[in-house]
């Protein structure tokens, strides 16, 4: 159907007049007309700018800057170290199709120098390869040098010799001598890798969560390493310090970084932790409250920093490391809800810490993760780093990655529109985390456009819906009544709507759905939106009269001065709206479901951005896509738009097609069932578990926390089990993962003795991926131990968890274990 807007409209300075014959509640107040203020030069001391090429990366007050123009760009951890190099590759392609622009990576010093003098720059320590990747996939690199680094590893990565030299983390000779030689290795490893020489590294960040105040410390020790760092050839635009935990951060000479996490594992309680902050937006200051004095440095006590740099993030929990006595269970909406919260709060750069899990390497003198027997005042995993993060350790997509994906997108196709943009609060706020009653929600603006952030969601806490909610927004020449009648706002909902957003020329007044993408096609631009849950996607045009729009027949169209309201428009990928100008040139919109957005993947084929619409995980290196699935050998996707004749896509397997509708072609396959097995055999019952032992104090936690059993005690205790797995030897059979269901403390999968992965219990099946501990095809002979879970150990589980154990004095039951094949579908352009 299409509506031709022929009759002239007087101009409105609302988007609509109060209807006279009901009572409308009163509508929640945002200011955003304040004078436009443009960012002011950054008060920052960085390195070279210009690359051979031409490009510019700068800094100011507000933003990054790439080659002259507002840049939000989006960045995710991953310790190459703590993946074989044999996944590298594929795991960044995961993360670049996740939307992904920056890995930020820590080197852990103990990781490549664990005996003194003895460096190791090989295999999966190799940083100079893993760069170089990067840099073949058009990513950009931002190490994390330490030489403190922390990341959960032993001594936060320091190597055991190096603490028997005396004082760390000082500008002392002894010290700063060792800290030289390693720099300069990293150097060797960053030459011609640098911005400066066309390369993908961008920025370094040093020392990390550093406070100490003393006359061989603070300021006077991390202006020494920045001076080693430049004088060792790493000089690099971005320079970056963490700004939590009362940080030290040399005024001038770094950008503070900030992050949040949905749970604090490091903290004593063993109960449900109170709301966290990092679900409600921060007007007054750069604060993390489970993160300690997250910007104590800043606005709070008067450093400049504050306000003269840009609000960046480096750690934004994708997870949280389970730790031995605080296991919680952290969701995809955990992780995704903090991200309009942050960009709501002003962030310019969005940092994911971890994107990607891991697993320790090996050590050649101990273990290599953080522990309370080394000082440190946790116990994690042995080998496991997985840290609930959106790409597991052994490379699975979870949701969370699926979710932050839609936010991503967003960033990746319009960030440099919202980097100006400055935030203003509403009228009223939620006095404090735990204050569930007040809307949610912020706006940022350039004065004229902008957008409204909102989260009705918080970790742990059931937030009320909030019935007919409707914004004023004052700008600086108008007054825009947002949406037109009030709306409801589930529980749970989260998200972004934009206003007098400009689509080629047509105005959007508003819309109630989130944009998320943007295609350029032949045929004109395709703006992607998704539709929030339980809201009605409401579109609001300006210039009516001079559009032509053709929509579905279900779509209702309301005009009022100048402006035509779109309504009951639905999520249908077959019915994109068209609209049209008076010159002719055509807009289409296409709304999504939130599902159907989370399975959206934006691919580049025959020289077209197209969307692949997929349950699968999927990952493309630009010529080849790679659709996996974990034990479903039928895929199922979509392509928008498709191919017109002359066209097609080939794969490993048949390939079938439906029909083609309104520009979206469906496709099926199905590869051949896998004839993997797995056979048990019971070695030993559990044991009598002993007491859980309690590790030291710390100064500031309250009271000591649980410390995780010694090796002895899964040899005594344990229930134990021999596993034989076949491996099934085809193509299209990308690995073969081990599922545990169980009840316990610990779980371990060993080989010959040798401990492979462990798992801390939080209620959650484990799945192992097989194929890294291949040897000449073919599995070993594996151990599976599970140590007994007593009933009075001190420690976290979620309540439902806990709820679901039996109630005896131990529990120790393998409730099911399988081997699950990950199906492959490649595709082709043909």
């Amino acid at each position: 159907m299409t509506v031709v807007m022929a009759a002239t409209f007087a101009v409105a300075c609302f988007c609509q007049e109060r209807p006279a014959q009901h009572i409308v509640p009163k509508p929640f107040n945002v200011d955003a007309s304040g004078p436009f203020t443009p960012p002011s030069p950054a008060d920052f001391r960085g390195g070279t700018s210009l690359c051979p090429t031409g490009h510019t990366l700068e800094v100011n007050s507000r933003y990054l800057l790439l080659d002259g123009k507002p840049w939000l760009p989006v960045m995710g951890e991953f310790h190459y170290s703590r993946v074989p190099e044999s996944e590298w590759e594929e795991e960044l392609l995961k993360m670049k199709a996740a939307g992904v622009q920056i890995v930020a990576t820590y080197i852990f010093w103990i990781h490549q120098e664990e005996v003194q003098g003895q460096f190791d720059w090989s295999g999966q320590r190799d940083l100079r390869h893993f760069i170089q990747l990067c840099a073949k996939h058009g990513l950009y690199v931002y190490p994390r040098l330490g030489p403190w680094a922390h990341g959960e590893a032993r001594n936060g990565g320091f190597p055991d010799w190096l603490l028997t030299l005396g004082p760390t983390r000082r500008n002392t000779p002894r010290y700063m001598a060792e800290v030289a030689t390693y720099y300069a290795q990293i150097a060797t490893q960053l030459h011609g890798l640098l911005w400066k020489d066309g390369g993908p590294v961008i920025g370094i960040q040093l020392e990390n969560e550093y406070a100490t105040q003393e006359p061989d410390a603070g300021t006077n020790y991390i202006m020494a390493l920045k001076r080693l760092a430049i004088e060792n050839g790493i000089d690099v635009p971005l320079y970056s310090l963490t700004g939590w935990d009362n940080a030290v951060v040399p005024h001038g000479e770094f950008l503070p970084v900030y992050g949040g996490y949905p749970d604090a594992p490091w903290d004593a309680s063993t109960t449900s932790l109170a709301p966290s902050e990092t679900y409600m937006f921060r007007f007054r200051s750069r604060v993390a409250g489970n993160m300690g004095m997250m910007g104590g440095h800043g606005a709070a006590t008067g450093n400049p920093s504050a306000t003269t740099t840009p609000f960046f993030t480096a750690e934004m929990g994708g997870g949280i490391q389970d730790t031995y006595h605080r296991r919680p269970v952290i969701s995809a909406n955990d992780v995704a809800a903090m991200m309009p919260v942050m960009l709501g709060s002003g962030v310019n750069l969005y940092g994911t810490y971890m994107f990607q899990g891991g697993v320790n390497p090996e050590g050649r003198l101990s273990t290599l993760e953080e522990s309370q027997a080394t000082g440190y005042p946790t116990d994690v995993p042995v080998k496991s780093y997985d840290f609930q993060a959106p790409l597991g350790a052994f490379g699975l997509e979870r949701l969370s990655l699926r979710k932050l994906k839609v936010f991503n997108y967003f960033l990746n196709d319009f960030g440099s529109l919202l980097a100006p943009m400055v935030t203003n609060p509403p009228a009223i706020q939620p006095k404090d985390p735990a204050d569930l009653n007040v809307p949610r929600l912020s706006v940022r603006s350039n004065g004229r456009s902008g957008f409204v952030f909102f989260n009705n969601y918080v970790r742990g806490a059931r937030m009320p819906a909030r019935p007919r909610m409707q914004l004023r927004i004052k700008l600086q020449d108008s007054e825009l009544l947002f949406p037109r009648e009030p709306v409801n706002l589930p529980s749970g909902a989260y998200g972004l709507w934009p206003f007098h957003f400009d689509m080629d020329g047509i105005e959007l007044r508003y819309a109630t759905a989130q944009l998320m993408t943007k295609l350029d096609s032949p045929s004109g631009p395709i703006y992607v939106f998704v539709s929030t849950p339980g809201v009605p996607a409401e579109f609001a045009l300006g210039q009516a009269a001079s559009l032509s729009i053709g929509h579905d027949t279900s779509v209702r169209v309301d005009l009022k001065e100048n402006v035509a309201y779109l309504h009951d428009t639905k999520p249908d990928l077959t019915s994109p709206m068209t609209i049209t100008r008076q010159d002719g040139r055509a807009i289409r919109l296409l709304i999504l479901t939130e599902q159907q957005a989370e399975n959206c993947w934006k691919v580049r084929i025959d020289g077209q951005d197209r969307l692949l619409i997929t349950s699968a995980d999927l990952f493309s290196d630009g010529s080849r896509i790679t659709l996996r699935s974990l034990g479903k050998r039928e895929f199922r996707f979509s392509l928008f738009p498709g191919f017109g004749s002359g066209q097609r896509l080939v794969a490993n397997s048949a390939l079938r097609t439906a029909a083609f509708r309104n520009g979206l072609q469906e496709y099926t396959a199905e590869l051949p069932p896998a004839n993997a097995s797995l056979t048990l055999h019971p070695i030993r019952r559990a044991g009598i578990a002993p007491a859980v032992p309690m590790g030291p104090a710390v100064s500031w936690r309250p009271h000591s926390v649980a410390a995780a059993p010694a090796d002895a005690t899964f040899q005594e205790s344990a229930a134990t089990w021999d596993l034989r797995v076949s491996w099934p030897r085809r193509t299209e059979i990308s690995n073969l993962f081990l599922t545990v269901d169980y009840q316990g403390d610990v779980a371990r999968l060993l080989t010959d003795g040798h401990l492979l992965i462990d798992d801390f219990y939080n209620g959650k099946r484990w799945q192992v991926g097989l194929r890294r501990y291949q040897v000449d095809g073919t599995v070993p002979p594996l151990t599976l131990q599970i140590l007994p879970l007593r009933s009075d150990a001190p420690i976290f589980l979620e309540p439902a968890v806990r709820a679901g154990l039996p109630h005896t004095s131990q529990v120790d039951q393998l409730k099911a274990v399988g081997v699950v094949p990950q199906y492959q579908l490649q595709l082709e352009a043909h």
